[in-house]
């Protein structure tokens, strides 16, 4: 795990804290081999990103080559990355995100990458 990572996730308040190391360990679950780092201010995990903000955390999917179908499945309208929004810890389906995690692995491009 990165250093860096764990510094931005202690850093968040409640309960964007606590939704966040949940979402990590999804993340890292899922894909024990995946590249964790810090970028763009955030935690990226390749076609996937983790956001703080004010009163909810994003998980940030890659959505560049999905069908419309599959894009529908998030919020935004962003032709490259979309996301999940989260407000409380209890509302994180590890069952869905994980299948979602699967879904953009197998299907999109890494549209946002960042180098």
């Amino acid at each position: 795990m990165d250093k860096q990572v764990d510094e931005y996730i202690e850093k968040q308040k409640s309960p964007q804290k606590e939704i966040c190391k949940r979402l990590r360990k999804i993340i890292l679950k899922t894909f024990p081999k995946i590249d964790e780092k810090m970028k763009m201010g955030v935690p990226w995990y390749g076609k996937y990103y983790i956001v703080g903000l004010k009163d909810s955390v994003n998980l940030g999917f890659s959505v560049k080559g999905l069908s419309k179908e599959d894009k529908d499945i998030f919020k935004g309208a962003r032709k490259l990355m979309r996301h999940l929004k989260f407000k409380e810890a209890k509302e994180i389906d590890e069952k869905e995100i994980v299948r979602l995690l699967k879904l953009v692995d197998k299907k999109a491009e890494c549209g946002s990458c960042v180098k």
